[in-house]
């Protein structure tokens, strides 16, 4: 299992043989709520099978099925789940992701992966990231308005010693010649204060943070960095920082001295006025393109103006769903009922398509969306 990340698009919104199956269901960390989620799963299951067995010969879907099944029966599986889990299934191809938000239950076989959820979770504007930092130790922090969870850091260290491993200064004293302490015993005399070896340990450590956390998390994700620090940390950190998503807003607290809910509350407030200007901002961008005739929110246009690879930026209402599918080759829309459990979201196939052709997708709620058809573009031409 392994834990969702926006890496992981580039995987489902590659080409796959159908069907493609995508099954989502909200879960939960403890007792007594965990104990229903295997119970609605399977059910999950009866509709994915009923689905597939419409559509396909027994011989095609019971290699699907099987690793769905197999999970069913798996109690580590279950006793150990998160918020949500997001499971995706093709001919010779299985994926199941760990989602630190609930999802909605929702099952779709269709002829591309249905990835909405997971873009509202991956390129929702409201994203960032934090670094909590202290002389010792370095840890990061991602989340929403929603949730803020810890990061397992990966090709990062996290110590002071990781970072530094043997050139890590030691305190270097020399016997004196030149006097004696009481008793004529010699007197010890250190070239250089503890204090600078310190500092300059410390230094060295927060260049090495700073180096791994921008070429292994901020330049992939292209999320703002808050830092959670001491004052004087702040200082050290950004003379030396050539992160360019590292944000001037931070917090200026020991994180040590904060529970996960108080860095999630100090971090949103600080983010929530930068969340609200990059969202005016995109709305703005948006109504002087259209003024132009250089945006659209008509959904018909937009399904053409994707397939031609038209689309810089597409803004997405988070939880609107418009049955139906765009047709790969014409952009075409073929709308069909939301009540068909093979029906797929003519937004999500939009965001797809937009993806695919190095677009920008950004998903957001429906209160701010400036459009009644769920969806909002910038074109490039």
């Amino acid at each position: 299992m392994h834990r969702f990340t926006p890496q992981h698009l580039n995987l489902l919104t590659a080409r796959h043989e159908s069907p493609c199956v995508s099954l989502y269901q909200s879960t939960h960390r403890h007792r007594p709520l965990n104990q229903q989620d295997p119970v609605r799963y399977r059910n999950l299951l009866r509709e994915m099978d009923a689905s597939l067995c419409r559509l396909y010969p027994a011989r095609d879907v019971k290699p699907i099925m099987e690793p769905f099944e197999k999970l069913s029966r798996d109690d580590d599986f279950w006793s150990g789940r998160t918020e949500g889990i997001a499971l995706f299934a093709a001919p010779g191809m299985f994926q199941a992701l760990d989602l630190q938000q609930p999802v909605p239950d929702l099952l779709i076989v269709a002829d591309s992966f249905h990835i909405k959820p997971l873009l509202r979770i991956a390129q929702s504007a409201d994203r960032y990231q934090v670094l909590c930092l202290t002389r010792r130790e370095a840890s990061l922090y991602e989340g929403n308005r929603d949730a803020l969870d810890a990061v397992e850091l990966k090709n990062v260290p996290s110590t002071l010693t990781e970072a530094l491993g043997e050139e890590l200064t030691e305190p270097h004293q020399t016997v004196a010649s030149y006097g004696q302490g009481s008793g004529g015993t010699p007197m010890r005399h250190g070239h250089g204060s503890r204090k600078d070896e310190v500092d300059t340990d410390t230094e060295r450590f927060f260049r090495v943070i700073d180096r791994g956390i921008l070429e292994h998390y901020s330049q992939p994700s292209g999320l703002p960095l808050m830092l959670a620090a001491l004052p004087e940390y702040h200082t050290l950190f950004r003379s030396v920082s050539r992160n360019p998503q590292l944000l001037q807003a931070g917090i200026t607290t020991n994180p040590d001295a904060l529970t996960p809910e108080q860095l999630r509350t100090e971090s949103l407030r600080r983010m929530e006025p930068l969340y609200q200007k990059r969202i005016d901002a995109l709305i703005r961008d948006y109504q002087e393109a259209k003024s132009r005739r250089q945006g659209s929110d008509d959904l018909p246009a937009l399904a053409a103006a994707a397939a031609e690879g038209r689309i810089a930026t597409l803004l997405v209402e988070a939880h609107l769903q418009v049955p139906g599918r765009i047709l790969s080759g014409t952009g075409e829309i073929r709308a069909s009922a939301m009540s068909d459990p093979d029906t797929d979201d003519v937004l999500d196939d939009l965001a797809e398509h937009v993806l695919r052709t190095k677009g920008e997708v950004v998903v957001i709620p429906g209160e701010e969306m400036p459009t009644r058809t769920g969806a909002a573009a910038i074109y490039r031409y």
